[in-house]
């Protein structure tokens, strides 16, 4: 066998380069791409934004993972984990951002080991410095609250990278282009999944609305507006944060009418005013899971931090 069949030599053949045991490996995902922060733009608050938006695929991404093994059917099994590994990317490249326009917001280790930024980020922060929104924490109960969560997060994240397409910040507009591609493909899979599941039989129906009921309050998050996104999209038109959760709100119903499922009761205004609003996800208050989720995703990087292979 010559080395380029071997899919393991690269595990043992010696080199100057330290991989760190837990997370991306070692290339920059940024690597060729000028990261400065344009004029006028505040460094702290892009970085800011890119945590925002990477929290949120890196704590779906990993409640997706749980359906390995898990799923009605292997290829379900794979589209899931598909799925996570798309937004796994997303998460590298915008914590990547984050750490290029504020190095500030990066965790640095104790004994100062050079373990990549995005990997810091992910796995040695506390749960109280995540801003990811309470949606994406939700455990599921089975298979209809999977898709049914999978559907309304895809469907707001789609409205809001098209949006981000347009932002002030070049890179993120690049990184929200290369990730509405993918996300195209998230919402349509699930919502397939949802109008099979409410036309199926008694069982699924019953499950999707159960699903959607305990699901859809958790929607009101998303249509909040705040000074930070508002600062890094484009002005006006779509992607003002009320026109972005009146799109998803546009699917969202449509979706729903076409599986023959009526409008949940309280379901959320997505006015876009936080004004009362309890605090969120966006002000690191969250539910009782996400603990539990951070602390067994962190577990084995935190017990070795300067692991390398």
């Amino acid at each position: 066998m010559t080395d380029h069949e071997n899919a393991y030599s690269g595990l043992v053949e010696a080199d100057s380069d330290a991989r760190w045991a837990f997370g991306t490996g070692f290339d920059d995902p940024l690597a060729g791409i000028d990261a400065s922060v344009p004029p006028g733009i505040d460094g702290g608050r892009l970085a800011a934004y890119c945590l925002v938006l990477g929290d949120d695929s890196l704590v779906m991404a990993q409640r997706l993972i749980q359906w390995c093994t898990r799923a009605p059917e292997l290829e379900e099994e794979v589209a899931l984990a598909n799925v996570a590994l798309d937004l796994l990317g997303q998460t590298r490249l915008l914590y990547a951002r984050a750490a290029a326009a504020d190095p500030s917001s990066v965790p640095a280790l104790p004994d100062g080991s050079p373990v990549p930024a995005e990997d810091r980020l992910a796995f040695f922060r506390d749960p109280a410095e995540f801003r990811c929104v309470h949606l994406v924490e939700l455990p599921d109960t089975d298979f209809a609250t999977a898709i049914v969560r999978l559907f309304a997060f895809a469907a707001w994240r789609l409205a809001l990278l098209e949006a981000l397409e347009g932002s002030v910040d070049p890179v993120l507009a690049a990184v929200a282009a290369k990730a509405v591609k993918e996300v195209h493909y998230h919402r349509d899979y699930a919502a397939r999944w949802l109008v099979t599941l409410a036309g199926g039989t008694d069982e699924s129906r019953r499950r999707t609305l159960d699903a959607i009921a305990s699901t859809w309050p958790y929607l009101d998050e998303l249509g909040r507006a705040d000074d930070v996104s508002s600062a890094l999209l484009p002005s006006g038109g779509s992607a003002d944060p009320r026109a972005v959760w009146s799109s998803t709100r546009a699917v969202l119903d449509q979706v729903l009418a076409a599986a023959g499922v009526p409008e949940p009761k309280g379901a959320p205004a997505g006015n876009g005013d936080s004004a009362g609003a309890g605090p969120g996800g966006r002000d690191g208050r969250h539910t009782e899971w996400l603990e539990p989720l951070l602390a067994e995703m962190q577990e084995l990087a935190r017990a070795h931090p300067a692991g390398r292979w």
